[in-house]
């Protein structure tokens, strides 16, 4: 299959290889295998997450819930195994729930009609509420070595959470451009309402958006846990930003019906270089949000400047004045066409 990059692509891998060298001139120990390693882990649990938040926004929504509800399925999966359930049947079950948290606020938002943004802003809370609850304040450990494996292990001399982020991104770009669904999702963000005219259950698609999100922040937040060691409740807090900021970052559009799978995965990669590096520099964090922020806006502005510039306006040719005759307004009926149209000879 042959890949064809969009222009902002292109700009996103210049600012990408611009950082890393630059990035490696502040730090030697930047462009080692074993950091390189390391980012690529931190990088997946944000690339998954970013997936369907992607197909989210072009299509319009936002889902700010994402992050409590990792710590929600991460905290449902260590009580089931803390009670004698075994760990992989358990992290299924956490999966489950995180992918019903999901449906959850794609059922709200879809069948209620509650904007998004105020349904997922909820749920960013009560998500994080019950994993606090649930967990008392403490976290969960001593996981078994198989289910550790999938936060520290590899495959090849490759993490296995990369390995999945890369199978999730080639499933997602061929969703989201060789499928009808895909399509729709486009037609979504930029008119719901002659879309519905047209027959499609745009309700459907939206919940099927939002359980999709569900089902893949539980899956992150089971990496996670298997990352750090751990189940809590505060686990990625804050993730849901820099997932936003990642999707923004490469290209897609928060009007709706603009945005790619390749985009944002160059945003992924960019944050987590810049992350990375920055802290090996020994920057500050509040230093580094600075610089971040500023790539971002950058990036941003640099979209609007050359969509700016590629904007055509058809102007209308001036219609004649009417003639007045004897109190009458006469028209010239060779004029009475509309713009573009051809007069066809009888």
């Amino acid at each position: 299959m042959r890949i064809r990059l969009l222009w902002r692509e292109r700009v996103l891998i210049g600012l990408l290889v611009g950082s890393g060298v630059l990035l490696a001139l502040l730090s030697d120990v930047f462009f080692t295998p074993a950091n390189l390693l390391r980012a690529t882990r931190y990088a997946a649990e944000i690339g998954l997450v970013a997936l369907p938040m992607t197909m989210i926004i072009i299509s319009r929504g936002i889902d700010l819930s994402v992050a409590s509800n990792m710590a929600l399925s991460a905290m449902t999966m260590g009580l089931l195994w803390q009670r004698g359930i075994p760990v992989w049947p358990a992290a299924t079950l956490g999966i489950a729930a995180g992918t019903l948290a999901g449906w959850l606020n794609g059922w709200v938002i879809a069948r209620v009609r509650v904007p998004a943004i105020v349904v997922t802003l909820a749920t960013l809370a009560v998500y994080r509420g019950v994993a606090t609850g649930l967990s008392g304040g403490t976290g969960i450990l001593g996981f078994p070595d198989s289910f550790l494996a999938l936060g520290a292990g590899t495959v090849a001399g490759v993490p296995i959470q990369t390995i999945i982020w890369i199978a999730g991104i080639a499933a997602a770009a061929v969703f989201l451009t060789r499928t009808a669904v895909g399509r729709y999702i486009y037609g979504i963000g930029h008119n719901e309402t002659a879309l519905r005219f047209s027959g499609i259950d745009v309700d459907r698609i939206v919940l099927g958006l939002y359980t999709a999100s569900g089902f893949v922040s539980a899956l992150a937040g089971m990496i996670y846990a298997a990352r750090v060691g751990t189940a809590k409740s505060n686990a990625a807090a804050g993730y849901e930003l820099t997932v936003i900021t990642a999707v923004v970052l490469g290209g897609t559009s928060l009007a709706g019906g603009e945005g790619t799978i390749v985009g944002t995965m160059l945003g992924v990669l960019i944050i987590t270089i810049l992350q990375n590096g920055l802290t090996l520099a020994r920057v500050p964090a509040a230093v580094q949000d600075v610089l971040i922020g500023t790539v971002l806006v950058g990036a941003v502005l640099t979209y609007r400047e050359r969509a700016g510039r590629k904007e055509v306006f058809v102007i209308a040719p001036p219609q004649p004045e009417p003639h007045h005759a004897g109190g009458r307004v006469l028209t010239d009926p060779g004029n009475d066409l509309a713009v573009g149209e051809e007069r066809r000879n009888p």
